[in-house]
């Protein structure tokens, strides 16, 4: 389940849009912002300390650690209850789309009297919103690709949440008397990037005692069904958990089915039919004898089919069926095969914790290198100087080589400019081991001057990984508007690679557009973005998003030995 950092900051940060419909001060509401985002970034659990432990915590003092203290101690927060009383729950409903603020859902519900999403929609087909000021044409159609977002995302959860959840109930539940395998299923298991009900399996002899146990757990806040083959629940989070109890020697073919997905599933059932056999969650079975000819593992299962054993992350009916036929299957990367990663930040701009814990924690997790890229000037809110940046490269010269071995890298996140322009001249950049550079602002330039602008960004020299390319937030913030295939054409000539950024909000790029840069040669960089140690952790969600897009080692520049990486930020033209 969330740890109670995660509730924390939620909870300021709906703390923050709060004072901000309320027309509360702009600084204070940053404040909490700025909270949030450390306590959530904190690797210990808040829970266990005390105020001035909270007090050490970054942009905490000490009123913000009397509220924190006070929700961990009662479940509540007066503050929280009284703003949300004085806001009408139809506004609290309109900030919930994706590209509409605060500011504007309260004009909206004080001029319009809308107070629902729905009517929010049909405010807008029926462009009751154009006379409103500072409700253009373009602000419409930002609201109305919001509400599409929102609508598609549905009650689907991050993936995070899904992931803790799961592996909380597979850990439960693996202790259960008479549990020979337990596992999560689902478009969890192909690492979707939002996930809607939860699957979990348990192979056993006996179901009432895993399903008892379900309906026992803390998280669980509602029984929706109870029976002997499936059990369904939801957990306080509002995630539904489906649990079925297999046969042990159903389990290959239980996973298989449960994982899917159905077009997938689709496709083995028809290769099981054209053989005279019949695939189900039970097994693999003759069709006129009812003999069972493979089930105990996937693998088995894949093979009386004719198949290798395909990754989940692959099990989308987009071409991996007739790639396992043609033995063409790719062999994708795997966490393992990550060497170190090439984006990360530090409390010297807007990371959460020093360079000397970011650098342990790296060497921590076995890694060969690892590269530290601080923002440059231009984000002027990081208030970043030569002077600041330079410091921090004697530093990680003197600390290099001296955690477990592993080597640092000195890099900096540049900001795209409009024009696509950086912050340091090309003399400054050359000092740097490795650039990544990324889109901060001016989103909404038209498609032509977008495209531009990245194109001049991949064909700077000193440029080396375009970081989180599309800046789309999930459910919250669509991507650019760009010819991308020219975008990913630029990439490839040039030599700059792409990130699939790991960030669980943003796992940008998506797998669909790593699916189109591949095919024009591009390579990639899977990186954490790391603002904090936890954040090191999220390189599972990157890695689950470059299966999907089926990236091999050789695709990504952050598996390869450090010589091979140092020869790639060679760029051309340097």
């Amino acid at each position: 389940m969330a740890r109670p950092n995660d509730e924390v900051e939620a909870l300021l940060r709906e703390y923050a849009d709060l004072i901000a419909i309320t027309g509360g001060d702009a600084f204070k509401a940053r404040a909490y912002e700025k909270a949030a985002r450390a306590i959530g970034g904190y690797p210990a659990d808040i829970s266990r300390l005390d105020e001035d432990g909270l007090r050490e915590i970054p942009n905490v003092g000490r009123s913000i650690a009397d509220k924190v203290s006070e929700y961990l101690r009662t479940g509540k927060l007066a503050v929280v209850e009284e703003r949300r009383a004085k806001i009408p729950a139809g506004v609290r409903e309109l900030i919930t789309i994706p590209t509409l603020g605060p500011k504007k859902a309260l004009r909206l519900y004080e001029e319009l009297h809308i107070s629902s999403v729905s009517e929010l929609a049909s405010a807008v087909e029926a462009d009751a919103l154009a006379d409103l000021k500072g409700f253009g044409e373009r602000t419409q159609e930002n609201i109305r690709h919001g509400i599409e977002l929102l609508q598609r995302s549905g009650g689907r959860v991050p993936l995070p949440l899904a992931l803790d959840t799961a592996e909380e109930i597979v850990g439960e539940l693996s202790r259960v008397t008479g549990c020979a395998r337990c596992a999560y299923a689902g478009s969890l298991r192909r690492m979707r990037e939002t996930i809607g009900d939860l699957d979990v399996l348990v192979a056993a002899r006996r179901s009432e005692p895993f399903m008892t146990a379900l309906c026992e757990l803390p998280a669980t806040a509602e029984v929706i069904a109870q029976g002997a083959k499936k059990t369904s629940v939801r957990t306080a989070k509002g995630l539904q958990v489906d649990l079925r109890v297999l046969p042990p020697r159903s389990w290959g073919a239980g996973l298989q089915y449960f994982t899917g997905s159905k077009a997938h599933n689709i496709r083995t059932r028809t290769i099981a039919v054209h053989q005279g056999l019949k695939l189900s969650e039970y097994g693999l079975f003759d069709s006129e004898s009812g003999e069972s000819v493979a089930s105990r593992t996937e693998e088995e299962v894949y093979a009386r089919l004719g198949l290798p054993w395909i990754p989940p992350t692959l099990r989308e009916d987009r071409g991996e069926i007739e790639a396992a036929l043609r033995g063409e299957l790719p062999e994708v990367v795997t966490e393992r095969d990550i060497r170190g990663d090439l984006h990360t930040h530090t409390d010297l701009t807007d990371g959460l914790a020093p360079l000397e814990e970011m650098v342990e924690a790296a060497a921590g997790r076995g890694y060969a290198y690892y590269a530290v890229t601080d923002h440059a000037p231009n984000l002027y809110m990081q208030r970043m100087t030569d002077e600041k940046i330079l410091a921090q490269r004697e530093r990680l010269r003197e600390l290099d080589g001296t955690r477990r071995r592993m080597r640092l890298l000195h890099g900096t996140e540049l900001n795209i400019g409009p024009d696509g322009e950086v912050d340091w001249p090309d003399e400054f950049l050359a000092g740097f081991d490795l650039c990544v550079a990324s889109l901060h602002s001016h989103f909404d330039q038209g498609r032509a001057a977008m495209t531009r602008r990245l194109v001049r960004a991949c064909e700077n020299p000193y440029i080396h990984v375009i970081g989180h390319p599309t800046t789309r937030l999930i459910g919250r913030r669509p991507g650019v508007d760009a010819d991308w295939d020219e975008v990913f054409a630029a990439c490839a000539r040039t030599g700059t690679a792409l990130e699939v950024n790991a960030q669980p909000d943003r796992l940008d790029l998506c797998d669909e557009d790593i699916l189109r840069a591949v095919e024009h040669g591009v390579k990639f960089a899977v990186n954490t973005d790391a603002h904090s140690v936890p954040h090191l952790a999220q390189m599972r969600y990157g890695v689950g998003t470059a299966q999907r897009g089926r990236l091999t080692r050789d695709d990504v520049i952050n598996t390869w030995p450090l010589t091979r990486l140092r020869r790639f930020l060679r760029k051309a033209g340097r």
